[in-house]
């Protein structure tokens, strides 16, 4: 993996959701909104000073929501944080850096 490009999509594994379900509060506090479903289904990384996620997350039968989660490197023992997020997506949409 080359330091700084972000990997090709792939499907979303147990640990993309598990990162995914870690920010959903965060998700769902930034948009004054629950979100009953909450499916990572596809995932690209970055590594940086830590790592980026970017996940496509099914929050309904038809609606998408793209998330950038920030993981820092392990010595600094924080929490995943939600930098980034786009609503309004469909399964079609691109996930690309954002």
């Amino acid at each position: 993996m080359m330091c700084g490009a972000p990997t090709a999509s792939q499907p979303a594994t147990a640990e993309t959701q598990a990162i995914a379900d870690q920010v959903k509060a965060q998700l769902e506090e930034r948009e004054n909104k629950k979100f009953a479903t909450f499916k990572a289904v596809e995932f690209r990384s970055q590594v940086v000073a830590g790592r980026n996620y970017f996940i496509k997350v099914q929050v309904d039968d038809d609606e998408f929501v793209h998330l950038r989660v920030f993981q820092s490197l392990p010595h600094e023992n924080k929490p995943l944080a939600l930098s980034s997020y786009q609503t309004n997506k469909a399964k079609h949409d691109e996930l690309a850096y954002f």
